[in-house]
């Protein structure tokens, strides 16, 4: 049996960003198993979206690009990656024989707010739906990925989707009720976090540190809590081992509280998720 395929339908900067991902566990791996895909469709609009992938994947990728040819992408593949926007995902799939091409296939879709039952009107009853949200650090196989199936995926299906993203970094399974949450704390994620790490960074060229150096100082910091946490400790503890009465840090974290960080930080990921939830009804 040949090995299966995979079409990225919308392959745009979180599409490229799995690719990336799962071509470089492939190319690493001593062994894989027999359900992963190996050979790749990514499917795109525009021909400066095609180049702007070639230009991104190695020469021997095995991956081709195509431009405008969606319905021919999808039919010769036999798991489907949904990627584009989420407004756009009832054209996408209401495209002529688009029903006919998804039979039977698996369809993986990293659409932010767009409802696996939503998906399913739009889709023959054999095919069957996976709702992903992983993030942009995929490229780099650090992505949180949480995933959610619909009841009639088996299970072998949601192992080689478990193995699949498990190949771009960490993976949760979770009721599709919390993707919306998901797509804030995770999809949106390396936004919010990248805003805190340069926001810190600025603190140090404002104390007279080149902006490099701070960046690199503010990165290193933040992933070395980060994978503290990962190793069990709680954030909380970590916070108090660093903080000595009467210190700088406690006088820092005071700062923080007068203007209400943490609740700033919890509401942002409650109004992310709550837009998230309404991204596939525009």
């Amino acid at each position: 049996m040949s090995a299966p395929s995979l079409a990225i339908l919308g392959c745009g900067t979180l599409g490229t960003a799995i690719l990336c991902g799962v071509l470089d566990t492939l190319s690493t791996a001593k062994e894989t198993p027999a359900s992963m895909p190996r050979w790749f469709t990514a499917l795109v609009q525009r021909d400066i979206s095609a180049e702007r992938i070639r230009n991104i994947l190695p020469l021997d990728a095995p991956v081709e690009v195509l431009v405008n040819q969606n319905l021919a992408g999808v039919q010769s593949a036999d798991i489907v990656l949904l990627g584009c926007k989420p407004y756009m995902v009832s054209s996408a799939l209401a495209t002529t024989g688009m029903y006919e091409a998804l039979k039977g296939k698996l369809l993986i879709s990293i659409c932010a707010g767009v409802k696996i039952a939503d998906i399913q009107t739009l889709v023959p009853e054999s095919c069957r739906v996976v709702r992903v949200m992983p993030n942009t650090a995929a490229k780099l196989r650090e992505s949180m990925t949480v995933i959610s199936a619909a009841g009639n995926v088996s299970e072998d299906e949601k192992n080689m989707v478990g193995m699949l993203f498990e190949g771009v970094g960490k993976t949760l399974v979770l009721d599709e009720k919390h993707m919306d949450l998901a797509t804030s704390l995770c999809g949106s994620g390396p936004a919010f976090y990248a805003l805190m790490l340069e926001a810190m960074a600025d603190g140090g060229v404002l104390m007279g540190v080149p902006r490099k150096e701070a960046t690199l100082m503010a990165a290193q910091t933040m992933m070395g809590t980060a994978k503290m946490v990962l190793e069990g400790q709680h954030p909380a503890i970590l916070r108090e081992q660093v903080s000595t009465p009467g210190g700088c840090t406690v006088a820092g974290l005071a700062k923080l509280e007068d203007h209400g960080v943490r609740g700033v930080i919890a509401r942002t990921i409650q109004t992310a998720a709550e837009v998230a939830g309404g991204l596939g009804k525009k």
